[in-house]
């Protein structure tokens, strides 16, 4: 290293030259200069003496050389010291650049890698949940299996069941490499774990004909997916027996597999054979029945609407029953669905509770006694009492009654939408439970939402106005924040008054209000519909959109002040619940689809979203609702918040009034 004493911050400018003409030269001393090398030689202006040089005092003429030439070659090694000097500040600049250049390397490295380290630890924790539950439904498979093949009592096996189904206590102590172990290894471990400590959740077990998303025809599929991941989520612990469809897409199935033991059902006075898959469908087990000697029940290509959807389903259900017993499964809870699996309800308790004090000669078709049943009080129907109504069977013999339903109250439900069984539900009234149907908020939630080019909240509503420009700039619409737009997201699954629709946009526009259709209908419904405001398209504020993909779905929610829905109560597309979390109002073509103002409603066991959608936005009108944003636009965005704080989730109101029903079965 150069060491220089006495070096400026700044370098000099070198010397000039002197210009012999005009500088007169005189003497100058020489100072002893040098640089000390690592290797310890020196170096500099004069590195060894030489023996030309004398010391101070000396005539010059003894150095050899004469004066001029003496000051040009002191000039020419003070320039060539200062260059060397600058190079090496420069080379130490360099190095102290690359140093910071390092650190912050070092430390961004650092910040990297403690990042991932607490993402290693998120993933651990949410991979232990998995892993548990995985570990978990690999047991309770080959407990079935084991039943099944006559390893172990159906007894035995519930109590096993329990013990894996308390995860807290039950798994902790379970190796990781257990579900390679044998089947007596197996059983053998499975022992060494007591099963004293009391149970906190519940097996709920869904016999139902559709699921998501594997067959969906109607609201049903959402419903029992959206419930299970739900109370699956709360902890209990939650199966699904279905039939085996020709249609099913089982690419939707993970690790599906044929149980080895066939099982027999009873049918039409004889036992009949089916086979029995098992899988997994976003976490929920799924056992699948395939008929074989009724091989053509659930071959076909459709689900319902045939002649004989009474004998398909009637099977599906005893069979599901005896797989069941046979499999030692045992329940907290079996829940059934419409009528196509009520018959449970009277299978369960005249022949699975009592089965043995029946008589052979007493079962028909599926084991039931058709004298018996055919009683006022039990399955014959209340208005042709020369047949039986299933669904009635279902309300007779349940423990309970969970009645889906968006805005009415369970007196209403008895007195006007009973479907001729008001005198039946009047009867058990003390049954009924009433339930809002859910949403699921972790695919529709604008504060996570993918396809929104911003996301936003309640608190933080900036990315809404976003999303607005960004709609109107897809849709080619006038972009202007306070335009107020209206979308209409419709189907062919509801009626609409065309007339009505016609002056609502007619009116609507004239006040500057921006208009989107969307249709989602598998048919040509939009041109019915639209067909009433064909005449209104040609408006540069009014669009239609066809063949909508999922990214504009949620653009349209985001972007949207009002949704325009055709029904309020909506299971199957759920409009109004995504409107209202995307802060959208929810509001219906005709005003008279929400509880009526005349109405009275002294019964006030009615859902939290009933009450909340008939004290607002349900009793407005589209004319209404923008009188409000025009006139009280602090109040309209209080609402919109209040709104969108709102939980209408699976997870919320609706899993809550389904725990409440279990336990009130459970207790009794």
């Amino acid at each position: 290293m150069l060491v220089v004493s006495s070096l400026n911050a700044a370098i000099p400018s070198p010397p000039r030259p002197p210009n012999p003409c005009t500088v007169r030269p005189k003497p100058v001393k020489a100072r002893a200069v040098c640089c000390l090398r690592k290797n310890g030689d020196l170096n500099g202006l004069y590195g060894k003496a030489s023996p030309n040089v004398r010391s101070e005092g000396h005539d010059n003429a003894d150095v050899g050389q004469s004066p001029k030439g003496e000051l040009e070659v002191k000039q020419g090694d003070i320039w060539r010291l200062f260059s060397e000097a600058q190079q090496n500040i420069l080379y130490l600049n360099k190095q102290r650049i690359m140093a910071v250049e390092e650190l912050n390397k070092a430390n961004r490295e650092k910040q990297l890698l403690l990042a991932r380290i607490k993402h290693l630890e998120a993933e651990k924790h949410d991979g232990a949940g998995k892993d548990t539950l995985s570990l978990c439904r690999g047991l309770l498979l080959r407990l079935d299996s084991m039943v099944l093949t006559g390893i172990i009592s159906t007894g035995e096996a519930s109590d096993l069941r329990r013990l894996i189904m308390d995860c807290k206590v039950g798994m902790a102590g379970f190796p990781d490499e257990i579900l390679q172990k044998r089947d007596a290894d197996l059983l053998a471990e499975l022992r060494h774990f007591s099963d004293s400590s009391k149970k906190t959740c519940f097996h709920i077990v869904h016999i139902c004909t559709e699921m998501e998303p594997l067959v969906s025809v109607g609201s049903l599929a959402s419903y029992v997916t959206g419930l299970s991941c739900a109370l699956q989520r709360k902890g209990h612990f939650v199966e699904v027996v279905m039939p085996k469809y020709k249609t099913m897409d089982l690419n939707e199935v993970e690790g599906l597999r044929e149980v080895e033991a066939e099982h027999y059902s009873y049918f039409n006075g004889q036992l009949h054979g089916n086979k029995v898959w098992t899988g997994v469908v976003r976490g929920i087990g799924v056992s699948f029945i395939q008929p074989l000697y009724y091989s053509s029940f659930f071959s076909r290509e459709k689900v319902y609407g045939y002649p004989d959807d009474f004998e398909r389903f009637t099977y599906f259900s005893r069979a599901s029953l005896d797989y069941l017993v046979k499999s030692g499964k045992r329940p907290d809870v079996l829940h059934i669905h419409n009528w196509e699996t009520a018959i449970v309800g009277p299978l369960f308790w005249d022949i699975f509770v009592k089965q043995c004090l029946e008589q052979p000669d007493k079962l028909a078709l599926c084991g039931l006694d058709p004298p018996s049943l055919h009683l006022p009080d039990r399955l014959q129907d209340n208005n042709k009492t020369h047949l039986v109504n299933i669904l009635k069977g279902g309300v007779v013999y349940s423990n309970k009654v969970v009645i889906m339903a968006s805005l009415h109250s369970k007196s209403r439900i008895i007195g006007s939408f009973s479907h001729g069984l008001e005198a039946t539900l009047s009867i058990h009234k003390d049954k009924l439970a009433i339930s809002p149907c859910g949403f699921d908020n972790s695919a529709w939630n604008p504060s996570k939402d993918n396809f929104l080019p911003e996301t936003y909240c309640a608190e933080d509503m900036k990315g809404k106005a976003v999303c607005k420009v960004a709609l109107q700039h897809h849709l080619a619409l006038p972009d202007n924040t306070s335009t107020v737009l209206v979308g209409f997201i419709f189907t062919e699954a509801f009626d609409i008054d065309k007339g009505n629709l016609k002056a609502i946009v007619r009116n609507a526009t004239s006040r500057g209000v921006q208009f989107v259709f969307v249709d989602i209908s598998k048919n040509s419904s939009k041109d019915r519909v639209l067909e009433s405001v064909q005449d209104l398209l040609k408006d540069e504020n009014v669009i239609s959109i066809d063949g909508v993909d999922e990214a504009v779905s949620h653009l349209v929610f985001a972007g949207s002040d009002i949704i325009l829905c055709q029904s309020l109560h909506d299971p199957v597309l759920q409009v109004p619940l995504k409107a209202l979390k995307y802060g959208a109002a929810p509001i219906p073509v005709m005003p008279t689809d929400a509880v009526p103002r005349h109405f009275v409603d002294h019964d006030y066991d009615s859902t939290k979203f009933a009450q909340f959608i008939n004290s607002g936005f349900g009793r407005m009108s589209l004319s209404q609702a923008l009188d409000e944003i025009e006139n009280n636009p602090a109040r309209w965005r209080r609402k919109i918040m209040d709104a969108m704080k709102m939980d209408f989730s699976w997870d919320a109101e609706c899993c809550d009034v389904h725990v409440s029903a279990y336990t009130a079965i459970k207790n009794l």
